[in-house]
């Protein structure tokens, strides 16, 4: 099968997650991530992000498939159902908006910056070697601090689904895959 320049945005995903290891202020690049398929869905009418452009579903169907790291089970049908998949995009929900909460308070005074990741929104990882100060307003690295837990969050999440179960399992429910999803059935009921 001829390989295309987008077979290889796995690439992309993975120099994101180990540049924001490195320097927090990384992790802004992943508002591409969210804006882009949101784009596509809307403009489109596609998934078209989810199924040719997502660097997250390639890299977890290569280290599934290719390195064998997958024992290629079906996800369980409580996971493939519309009650978990809208309710993990309105958990997901939450956790940005605390995320943005927690920014806005940094950005008006009311809060120091916290230079901690969140994994799984509960374990605080200290993550002081990421981040040294720059010209930018603190506000500005707990954004990135913030969004890169959530981008950490979901990458371990799509982990753990393709260990137990099939490569892509994290497809199934990902937020972003839901959203688009919900803006797609929307733009076929404006125009049925």
């Amino acid at each position: 099968m001829k390989k295309h320049w987008y077979d290889y945005l796995w690439i992309l995903e993975l120099t994101y997650l180990i540049l924001g290891f490195f320097n927090i202020l990384f992790a802004w690049i992943g508002l591409f991530f969210f804006f882009i398929p949101l784009i596509i869905a809307i403009f489109r009418g596609t998934k078209g992000y989810c199924n040719r452009y997502c660097g997250r579903g390639q890299m977890f169907g290569l280290l599934g498939d290719r390195f064998g790291l997958s024992p290629k089970k079906d996800i369980p049908q409580w996971m493939k159902s519309k009650a978990f998949r809208y309710g993990f995009l309105i958990w997901f929900s939450v956790m940005f908006g605390q995320m943005l909460c927690s920014t806005y308070l940094v950005f008006a005074g009311a809060r120091e910056l916290r230079q901690v990741v969140t994994l799984l929104w509960t374990f605080e990882l200290p993550w002081n070697w990421a981040y040294h100060g720059t010209l930018f307003h603190p506000g500005v690295a707990q954004f990135a601090f913030g969004l890169y837990s959530v981008m950490l969050t979901s990458a371990v999440l799509g982990l753990i689904t393709m260990a137990l179960f099939k490569p892509r399992s994290w497809c199934v429910y990902c937020p972003m895959g839901t959203m688009t999803q919900l803006i797609c059935k929307a733009k076929e009921g404006q125009q049925g």
